[in-house]
């Protein structure tokens, strides 16, 4: 029986040596799955951030683009003024979408008033856009319904952390920074970017080009177009085609002796 037993100890047993071995392999082949893991999960998360980097200032133009849209149509009494200044380096915006009315009376009463307005946060160093809504219309679709009466003139904050708001108004070649006129102007660009920024030469802080998201918005869309159709261009090859030929002589000679055969 003894001897039994220690034969059966000798095949199943292992031996201080196996087991450092096999503890080595699977501390290697967990440092592996470990690594892969994190590597996977970084990449994840990069995507996931530049997909939201994208969204949000996408969101931020989609709902200028909703206001101008709700308040301006053909013949409405709307005015725009856009206000820019710098502080800090940073450019700061004022935007107001004005909308008048006249009462019985024949007096003008604000039908509605948005403002979309920038400022310099001390404590992080970037621009927090806030957004408010006021005017005899109460109802704001940004609040989703009707507005309390405490909320009459309150600024919204949209977002922070942004590193470049900026609104021009196209004029011929040139982008004007500044629109107090009681005439609408033709279009908007807007500018937005979270992106590092860096002090250009002139002490403003300025965003890479291809970090900025920008969106041209027409103000008036149901204004009418004049479009001009452009006569197309037909190829030289085609148009050679397609002018008749004249014949040469060689082509003469060999009509002359067809001729020649029918007569004989």
């Amino acid at each position: 029986m003894r001897h039994f037993a220690n034969t059966l100890n000798g095949r199943f047993g292992f031996t201080l040596a196996e087991i450092l071995a096999a503890l080595t392999v699977g501390s290697i082949v967990l440092v592996v799955v470990l690594a892969i893991y994190s590597r996977v999960q970084d990449s994840a998360a990069a995507l996931t951030e530049r997909i939201d980097s994208a969204r949000l200032p996408a969101e931020v133009l989609q709902r200028i683009a909703e206001d101008l849209d709700r308040v301006i149509a053909s013949g409405s009494d709307t005015k725009i003024t856009v206000e820019s200044k710098f502080q800090s380096g940073f450019s700061v915006v004022r935007f107001e979408i004005i909308t008048t009315v006249n009462d019985d009376k024949n007096n003008p009463q604000e039908l509605s008033k948005i403002t979309w307005q920038s400022n310099l946060d001390p404590l992080t160093g970037t621009l927090v856009i806030y957004r408010s809504h006021s005017g005899i219309a109460m109802e704001d679709k940004l609040l989703g319904g009707q507005k309390e009466p405490w909320q009459r003139d309150a600024f919204v904050p949209i977002c922070d952390g942004v590193t470049m708001f900026r609104i021009q108004i196209p004029r011929g070649e040139d982008y004007l920074n500044r629109w107090t006129s009681d005439a609408l102007p033709s279009g908007m660009v807007i500018t937005i970017s979270f992106a590092e920024p860096y002090k250009a030469v002139d002490g403003t802080w300025e965003v890479p080009e291809d970090e900025m998201i920008t969106r041209t918005i027409a103000i008036d869309r149901t204004r009418k177009i004049k479009f001009t159709i452009a006569r197309p261009e037909i190829p030289q090859a085609a148009q050679e085609a397609n002018e008749p030929q004249e014949p040469n002589e060689q082509d003469l000679s060999q009509d002359d002796g067809a001729e020649d055969q029918n007569d004989t």
